[in-house]
């Protein structure tokens, strides 16, 4: 967008609503994902349509864009992998019983939540789950990964992070941490009063930021499941947030976006110019002249 919030470019051949959008990584490409049950892939530089992705039986929830594969999931109870040169689809996630809400692919593994109350732990190459994560006692509506880091001096605490941790967030109010080599619960984070909408993981200060239908955004320490803090400024669900550096960003149904410093639980700024609920956000670092 342009200073004056002039378009620079419009895709326009879905033909249903647009429920997520994913930018690669060299900036090149847009993927976006439909109520129309397809994903489509974009030229940045002039808007052209490159690929279409055509094959779930129902809308498209969520879509991750990778240098090499699209990645989608859908009402349909599946994932898929496309290739991004040919649209081709090139595999089937088969598994969960009801609509996948989320995906993350993080170090050749495919990690989805759903509302069966499930989370699933893929391999990329493979169309079977490696892991069934069950406990969550309603859907499954976020999801973070934190690679493995050392823990000097404690082995246990060692060995549950040794394969990573996934956290994962639901309407039943809790976020839990889960141990991605056996599939153990590792913590389970309560404190919210509603659903956890959305989550970020700071993985080298081992700290989650929750969001929720409370209003509240609260940080835990993933590995002790100690409640460090809670930001209380917003008069509305907490749908997003983002985490740059030392600062934590939110977006809310309250109309408004804030900024925050994410370890002191500080409120910075309010930026309140929306009409309606701020349903994602994504920071630009800018340039300098």
């Amino acid at each position: 967008m342009g200073g004056g919030g002039s378009s620079l470019r419009v895709c326009t051949d879905h033909r249903g609503g647009i429920n997520w959008l994913s930018l690669s990584p060299d900036g090149q490409r847009l993927l976006t994902g439909s109520e129309d049950g397809t994903a489509r892939l974009w030229s940045t530089a002039d808007g052209r349509c490159c690929a279409l992705l055509q094959g779930h039986e129902s809308y498209v929830t969520f879509c991750q864009l990778e240098e090499e594969a699209a990645f989608t999931c859908s009402a349909d109870c599946t994932i898929r992998r496309w290739d991004v040169l040919t649209g081709q689809c090139l595999q089937v996630y088969r598994g969960h019983t009801s609509i996948v809400n989320r995906i993350l692919v993080a170090n050749n593994q495919l990690f989805s939540g759903s509302y069966d109350r499930t989370a699933r732990v893929w391999t990329v190459d493979e169309g079977q789950a490696s892991r069934e994560l069950r406990g969550h006692r309603n859907c499954v509506l976020t999801l973070a990964h934190s690679s493995p880091w050392e823990v000097p001096g404690t082995p246990r605490l060692e060995e549950a992070v040794a394969g990573g941790l996934l956290v994962t967030g639901s309407t039943d109010g809790t976020a839990k941490v889960w141990q991605v080599a056996s599939g153990c619960c590792h913590q389970t984070l309560r404190g919210h009063t509603g659903a956890v909408l959305c989550l970020v993981l700071d993985a080298p200060g081992r700290t989650a930021f929750t969001g929720s239908t409370d209003a509240t955004i609260r940080a835990w320490d993933i590995l002790s499941g100690e409640q460090l803090r809670v930001f209380r400024e917003h008069q509305g669900s907490v749908i997003c947030l983002e985490l740059v550096d030392r600062l934590l960003y939110s977006g809310s149904a309250d109309r408004t976006a804030k900024c925050w410093l994410a370890h002191e639980g500080e409120h910075v700024c309010t930026f309140p110019a929306h009409r309606h609920s701020v349903s994602t956000l994504k920071y630009h670092a800018g340039t300098r002249k």
